[in-house]
């Protein structure tokens, strides 16, 4: 989501750093840029003008100016007002007496269902609560269907609902049903429009009224740009928001809306949507993200992905055969790629990594995540001899692979090829040297 910022800001913090001392004149310029760059991110005039000011208060004074390293000291105070931008980590409060109510407001299409699910899965996994969910929305009978179907994905109970009940009787019915089964947490997705309404603004003022929930979040797109933090707006003046949601930040929206919202509503933002799996949301650290935006990388992010959703066991047992020098096959291969897609693929992992804001971007391009789908795809219509001795792969089997997993001969002849050159690293790695040894057969390049 932020690639554009970061490309902008990394380049003016390049020329920083260089800098062997700072004055008045350049930080002017240095901020100009930075200002430029949060315009074409999307972030609100008003929080670029706050930000910009705060700045340049901080930029001027002997701290920064006096400092030994005055690029890298003028760096960190872009980084900590990027971070008071976007507020501190605001966790859920759950401390009520069960069942704690979370009440999801937002337009149509921002994700909502969805997020209820996510947010279940996040709950059951990582606070180890029960969770209820229930869906309020009378007007699409789709979105019964759809958090049904999520809610067994996730493991939720589901609340069954109709299109002819009044959504406050179903959310009330929710509640009662969790408080009758000992559930600790009620999730009541609501309805929503394609724009805000008097009708929809109505219904949810009375269901908040009715439920008085623990949480009230505001589900907004992050796509949506400048409309994202108007909407915000408004249902912050109709309703007690909590905080908010932000959705679909994989995608190529500008990061306006994540530097702006709160800023202009007073509300933290809670969780980000980063993907379509039920198992994509991520509690938001404004440090980690501002981290991010400076081309610093994310790694605690991905310290805690990785331990989420790494195979200990099979993590272990790789391992050890590496340490063996025991022959890395397929199957090996295949491990490795499932591990990988696991930590949402090699975008979400290169993402959090520091440093990755310089690599060009052809580099990136080079490991999409379609290309370890074929591969996985190509590796499982193999036999299990051909896994582990690629050696006896020829012409025949090479058309046979290539039709059973609905690709070219020349795509099994690429992976055969890479596979090759990632197994002589693998053994000029067991053998010792190390990582050394592995980029120097690498040649520079990345293997996939």
């Amino acid at each position: 989501m932020f690639n554009n910022l970061t490309e902008r800001l990394n380049g003016v913090i390049q020329r920083l750093r260089g800098q062997g001392r700072l004055s008045e004149d350049n930080i002017k310029d240095t901020l100009r840029e930075v200002r430029m760059a949060l315009l074409e991110a999307d972030v609100a005039l008003p929080v670029v003008r706050d930000f910009i000011e705060r700045v340049r208060e901080r930029a001027v004074g002997q701290d920064v100016l006096q400092s030994l390293t005055p690029g890298q000291a003028l760096v960190k105070v872009v980084h900590d007002e990027l971070i008071a931008i976007m507020g501190g980590v605001t966790d859920l409060d759950l401390n009520v007496p069960p069942p704690a109510i979370i009440l999801m407001a937002g337009l149509q299409g921002s994700g909502k269902t969805t997020t209820v699910a996510k947010l279940a899965r996040l709950l059951k996994e990582r606070r180890k609560k029960s969770v209820l969910v229930a869906s309020c929305d009378i007007y699409r009978p789709a979105a019964i269907d759809q958090l049904e179907t999520l809610s067994k994905e996730v493991g939720a109970v589901f609340y069954p609902s109709d299109i002819a009940q009044d959504p406050v009787a179903i959310a009330l019915g929710a509640v009662d049903q969790a408080r009758k089964r000992m559930i600790d947490v009620v999730i009541i997705d609501t309805a929503g429009r394609l724009h805000i309404d008097e009708q929809m603004m109505d219904e949810i003022k009375r269901l908040h009224v009715a439920l008085q929930p623990t949480e009230t979040l505001f589900v907004v797109d992050s796509m949506t740009g400048q409309d994202a933090i108007n909407t915000a707006k408004v249902f912050n003046d109709a309703l007690p928001l909590t905080g908010v949601v932000l959705t679909k930040a994989d995608g190529d929206a500008r990061g306006g809306a994540a530097l702006s919202i709160r800023h202009i509503t007073g509300k933290p933002i809670k969780f980000i949507g980063m993907g379509e799996k039920t198992a994509a949301l991520e509690p938001f650290h404004p440090d980690r993200i501002a981290s991010r935006i400076l081309g610093m990388g994310d790694v605690l992010s991905l310290v805690e992905q990785v331990e989420r959703n790494i195979d200990r066991a099979e993590a272990e047992k790789f391992a050890g055969k590496m340490k063996k020098g025991k022959g890395f096959d397929l199957d090996d291969f295949r491990s490795q790629i499932q591990q990988m897609r696991k930590m949402g693929g090699m975008a979400s992992i290169m993402d959090k990594m520091p440093g990755m804001a310089n690599v060009p971007q052809k580099v990136k391009d080079q490991v999409g995540d379609k290309d370890f789908g074929r591969i996985e795809a190509i590796i499982n219509s193999m036999t299990p001899q051909e896994r582990h001795f690629p050696d006896v792969i020829k012409g025949s089997r090479k058309r046979r692979i290539a039709t059973g997993s609905g690709t070219q001969v020349q795509d099994v002849n690429r992976l055969l090829k890479q596979f090759d050159q990632m197994q002589r690293v693998m053994k000029q790695v067991s053998k010792g040297g190390g990582m050394a040894k592995m980029l120097r057969g690498m040649k520079g390049k990345l293997p996939f």
